[in-house]
């Protein structure tokens, strides 16, 4: 080899090297809570990271479970996490309480709102009425039991008269089993497949829907802090887009996510997972107005007549408008986030 050749070639070489270093700087670095544990419901998020969405993107994300829909707005709200996964309706309080750190939602995940109380049969508890007098158990943080005083005000329960337990998220469901509490709130999803994981006969479970009686809420989207909104808009629009790509994708397939869920714990049910995915994919997110409109989107009138029945329950002195709390400009167009509907 000449030696210009040899001069070309280590040239090159640097080149490369420094190419290299470049391509690992521009990878943005953030961490993202999730509401709850790696299920079936949540599992777009662990595929697009297993299957490289994104990486793709630009993006080295860290997923951590969480224990709670509005524990992980704390999460995000506190700059422990730069984006998460949340019930909108809590930001409803958060926002109104400190307007100059308002939190916003980027994305839908629910257009439909899984919360809901459930009740063992033997309990006596047929109507909302009967929860007067009763112990209602959940964790703190579970997006239900925070939208319980909403629940109470539209169906005419005197929440005064409904004992409380903070329960952590693995003794409610075997808390309602033993007796040790009356109802308990949650997801849909979760409660009722997780209390039939523990023997309870579906059939033995009295549900009540919130979405039943009135209550027409969003329930779960991904959420960004202030500040990681204004330092990195495009890491945000490369997380919303990789995402809706995984969600797509597990709906066509809904075996994709539950097998996502599964290599991320190895000790996760993955036929169960599947139930509770296929659940969700049917009552939250396939839902009419995603078919006409596309996934990830809201109707702004909607979102602000829920923000006003919350603040009235809530006892806040305003409520906020749609755009406080959900932006659309981390979207991808309408065409990119149409579902595979069968």
């Amino acid at each position: 080899m000449t030696t210009m050749l040899k001069l070309s070639a280590a040239v090159l070489g640097v080149g490369l090297a420094f190419s290299a270093i470049g391509q690992a700087e521009a990878q943005t670095k953030f961490k993202f809570t999730l509401d709850w544990a790696f299920q079936g419901p949540t599992s777009a998020f662990l595929y697009a990271e297993q299957k490289g969405y994104y990486k793709a993107e630009g993006l080295e994300v860290t997923l951590d479970a969480g224990q709670g829909s509005a524990g992980a707005l704390q999460r995000v709200a506190t700059g422990a996490y730069e984006m998460g996964f949340a019930d909108i309706n809590a930001l409803i309080e958060y926002n109104v309480k400190n307007p100059n750190q308002q939190v916003k939602a980027v994305m839908m995940g629910y257009d439909a709102p899984p919360f809901g109380a459930y009740a063992l049969k033997s309990s006596g508890i047929k109507t909302p009425k009967d929860m007067e007098g009763k112990k209602l158990g959940a964790p703190v943080f579970d997006a239900s039991f925070k939208l319980f005083p909403a629940f109470a005000a539209k169906t005419g329960i005197d929440k005064a008269k409904v004992q409380t337990v903070n329960l952590a998220p693995p003794l409610r469901e075997p808390s309602l089993k033993n007796g040790s509490v009356d109802f308990i709130t949650g997801h849909f999803f979760s409660s009722l497949l997780d209390l039939k994981k523990i023997g309870v006969d579906p059939k033995d479970v009295q549900v009540f829907f919130y979405a039943d009686f009135g209550m027409d809420f969003y329930g779960n989207a991904v959420i960004a802090s202030p500040a990681f909104m204004q330092a990195n808009p495009n890491a945000i629009k490369g997380f919303v887009k990789a995402t809706i790509k995984a969600w797509q994708e597990i709906a066509a397939n809904p075996k994709l996510g539950a097998m996502a869920a599964k290599t991320r714990d190895g000790l996760t049910d993955d036929v169960l997972e599947l139930e509770r995915l296929n659940l969700s994919l049917e009552k939250n997110v396939m839902t009419p107005w995603v078919k006409a409109n596309g996934f990830g989107g809201i109707d702004p009138a909607r979102l602000t007549r829920s923000a006003e029945a919350v603040a009235a329950s809530f006892g806040l002195d305003r409520a906020p408008k749609a755009d406080e709390l959900f932006t659309d400009a981390y979207l991808p167009p309408k065409a990119e986030r149409m579902m595979p509907f069968k």
